[in-house]
């Protein structure tokens, strides 16, 4: 009877380990850039990366937990709920604009975004950082650090990086909206193009981590 019931408990925790493995989701975590700000949901990029799962990976899917106004802090306090119902096989992490809008210090930017990458790692997950660009009015220094931030994370932590999530498109005044900040939805596309570039090696598990 107790070899029995041995086996039994290990069976139960070796089927609770396969249940939380990580699966073929890939789960961004975000801002208003991720969560479509102004624009139809369906137009997003989150969206569109759900779309151009289905017809080129599929078994993969994407879920947006992106909030307006997520800060490093706040994404950071929500992640390892997130972790835990979702577990990832990949986390797209897209925060710092509203760190850096606020003139926030450098230093607890990068000890936020470290923490949330080396939780999605110990979960198994994969990581993309995305990186953005403040304003020129922030300074040369500012924005220099902020980039250096994301830059080193990746390094040392050994993700995936997009230096510039809105590379191509905030230059382009057709797709931005007229706060200077968000796209507009014709300028989606081509910031799920700078995302999918980056994003689709580590589906595979091709890229270093």
């Amino acid at each position: 009877m107790r070899r029995i019931l041995w086996l039994v408990l290990l069976w139960l925790g070796c089927a609770g380990a396969a249940a939380a493995a990580p699966g073929k989701t890939v789960l961004v975590l975000g801002d208003s850039l991720s969560a479509a700000h102004n624009i139809a949901a369906a137009q997003g990029w989150v969206h569109l990366l759900e779309v151009r799962l289905a017809d080129m990976e599929p078994g993969w899917t994407a879920i947006n937990a992106s909030i307006s106004g997520e800060t490093s802090l706040s994404g950071r306090n929500r992640l390892p709920a997130l972790l835990e119902k979702y577990h990832p096989g990949v986390l797209v992490l897209e925060l710092g604009a509203n760190d850096g809008l606020r003139g926030l210090p450098l230093p607890a930017l990068r000890e936020n975004l470290a923490a949330m990458i080396d939780a999605a790692q110990k979960s198994g997950a994969r990581v993309l950082l995305l990186g953005i660009e403040l304003p020129v009015n922030y300074g040369p220094q500012y924005r220099d650090g902020l980039r250096a931030v994301y830059a080193e994370l990746a390094r040392d932590k050994r993700t995936a990086l997009v230096p510039f999530l809105l590379e191509g498109v905030a230059t382009d005044a057709s797709l931005m909206q007229d706060d200077g900040l968000h796209p507009t939805a014709a300028g989606e596309p081509k910031v799920l193009d700078n995302v999918w570039n980056a994003l689709r090696p580590l589906l595979h598990g091709s890229a270093k981590q």
